[in-house]
């Protein structure tokens, strides 16, 4: 999901994610048992072992470590007064080593920098191990290094476990790049959805963020790429051509 900030991005994931109502709509799960599970009639844990959600701006835990935070994500499958989680070990293992934290396991979240922090939700995210995993704005804070790792590992999980995965990003370029599918917003409605290149137009995008945007491919790589027109860029190519 894409779209200018207050377009309904994150409103539309926490939606889904049912942590705010729905006033219409339907959602239907998948599962091993029935393909059209109805999502908002399951119960807070039935849901839980299904979806996984990463939001924004998520406080940080004094005196755990991080495997004990990566071991939050377990609780749906800990059943009352924590029961035993025979595969909880090697599930909270895996994730800290798929979001490259193994290392970091036994130090203290709060001794973390912001980027390796945010890997510490995805890494809980993944403990959970849900088939819908939902992630808003989840490059936030990180270098460019784990951003492309972070959106690799995203790739990764749909492509090599079958997880769907619902990401709003405010990179274009990096929406174009990780994307089957994108739902551009704008003033709360989806305006556009559908392959990134049918939907990231240069006449869309322009007439959406309300500048002009330029859209090819990448000589080099194929992929879809934007460019915004501001007053410098505009006054960088005047300057280039009168040399």
């Amino acid at each position: 999901m894409v779209g200018p900030n207050g377009s309904g991005k994150s409103t539309l994931l926490r939606t889904v994610a049912r942590l705010q109502r729905a006033r219409l709509g339907t959602m239907t799960l998948p599962t091993p048992d029935d393909p059209e599970v109805a999502g908002f009639t399951l119960s807070a844990r039935q849901f839980a072992r299904r979806v996984a959600l990463m939001t924004q701006g998520r406080p940080t835990p004094g005196g755990l470590s991080v495997r004990e935070v990566v071991e939050f994500g377990r609780y749906p499958h800990r059943g009352r007064w924590g029961r035993s989680d025979p595969e909880g070990a090697a599930a909270v293992q895996h994730s800290l080593e798929l979001t490259g934290l193994a290392e970091f396991a036994d130090r203290g979240v709060d001794q973390l920098s912001g980027g390796q922090r945010q890997r510490v939700w995805l890494a809980g995210c993944l403990a959970q191990e849900t088939g819908v995993l939902l992630l808003d704005e989840p490059t936030t804070y990180l270098d460019l290094r784990y951003q492309v790792e972070l959106l690799d590992l995203i790739r990764d999980l749909a492509d090599e476990r079958g997880i769907a995965v619902g990401v709003v990003l405010h990179d274009l370029d990096q929406a174009a790049a990780v994307a089957d599918r994108i739902a551009l917003l704008s003033a709360g409605r989806i305006i556009a959805d559908g392959r990134p290149e049918d939907v990231l137009t240069a006449a869309v995008l322009s007439q959406i963020y309300g500048i002009q945007i330029e859209v090819d491919a990448d000589p080099t790589t194929g992929r879809l790429r934007t460019r915004a027109i501001g007053r410098h860029h505009t006054r960088t190519e005047r300057l280039s051509s009168s040399r």
